[in-house]
């Protein structure tokens, strides 16, 4: 992408895949990002898979910023998860709260993916810690099917003048999370899913909610049926039979510690689970208890003839370990 206003940097690592396109085989490199592209190139040439087009994107309003009037926008495939703070991507579980979300949108600048930010405040969507992030995607490389996890988190990016500690500049950028109504989120569900894409003809396949979203109390309290999946990163594994999950905990209230310049934020567990899925269709075939949430992605090993899915925990004042778990 051309400069930079979004804190769009690649999260995570690219995926080598071997791919079969139009019956030509293609030594092909992906790379998912936060705003919900897999940009797909020919690792050996470089050169895209399919077309990537420059396509015209909005102005910034920022006094003396010249945003750049183009984008790279990939013709396949589809982007992942929803982009642009529109109507219709706010939370709607009930006509009502679908209308507070609207009036809450309605207090800042919005519009498609790659709206620059703004003095009055714009609603990026995804975020700059959402989409996928820094969990990365996984590679079933018989298939040659791309699991992404993906996660509906906002940003809310207001342009200002700095404090006399934050330099010289005539403009900074501070970035907010932007709660929804009722203390729900703001984006509409589901909250966190897999996406599963056949990378050999960039065609979406299905999308899954990823965790109970009851585990979430504001959506507790509304006592909907259904799953919307978990607000939260979570990390795929596939292996030659099932497609393995683990998810973050939930990040707490920013507080300040002595002598650190920043604000901390601390891991909570939520719910913690190892899910199992078939990976063809996405069903879910089995849950196992964890003591803790995630904060890696798994491996998978063998020792002893017995195979082994190993991932780290914690952070902050959960006690940092790693977890195997036999199959």
């Amino acid at each position: 992408m051309h400069h930079g206003l979004w804190d769009y940097d690649p999260p995570t690592a690219p995926n080598l895949i071997d791919l079969t396109i139009d019956g030509k085989p293609v030594k092909a490199v992906v790379q998912v990002t936060k705003q919900a592209f897999a940009y797909v190139f020919d690792r050996i040439t470089g050169r895209p898979v399919w077309p990537i087009e420059e396509q015209p994107v909005p102005a910034s309003s920022v006094p003396g910023e010249q945003a750049s009037k183009t984008q790279p926008i990939p013709s396949k495939p589809a982007p992942f998860d929803i982009q642009g703070a529109t109507d219709d991507n706010l939370i709607d579980l009930t006509p009502e709260i679908h209308q507070e979300a609207i009036e809450i949108a309605k207090r800042y600048d919005r519009g498609p993916v790659f709206t620059p930010p703004s003095q009055r405040g714009a609603i990026q969507v995804p975020g700059n810690a959402g989409g996928a992030s820094w969990s990365g995607a996984a590679v079933d490389p018989e298939t040659h099917m791309l699991y992404v996890p993906t996660y509906r988190l906002q940003s809310l990016i207001t342009i200002g003048k700095p404090a006399s500690w934050e330099g010289s500049y005539d403009f900074i950028g501070r970035s907010s999370y932007l709660d929804g109504p009722r203390g729900l989120p703001l984006l509409k569900p589901p909250f966190a899913s897999i996406v599963a894409i056949d990378m050999n003809t960039g065609e979406h396949r299905w999308r899954i909610p990823v965790d109970r979203s009851i585990a979430m109390p504001s959506i507790a309290r509304l006592n909907l049926p259904g799953e919307y999946g978990l607000l939260a990163r979570s990390f795929a594994l596939v292996t030659k039979t099932v497609m393995i999950v683990v998810q973050m905990g939930a990040a707490s209230p920013p507080r300040a510690m002595p002598g650190v310049y920043a604000l901390i934020l601390d891991l909570r567990n939520r719910d913690p689970h190892l899910w199992v899925y078939d990976k063809a269709t996405g069903e879910k075939l089995a849950e196992i208890e964890l003591p803790s949430n995630a904060s890696g992605a798994p491996i998978t090993y063998m020792t002893g003839g017995k195979q082994y899915i190993a991932f780290p925990v914690g952070g902050g004042p959960v006690p940092e370990e790693l977890i195997a778990v036999g199959l």
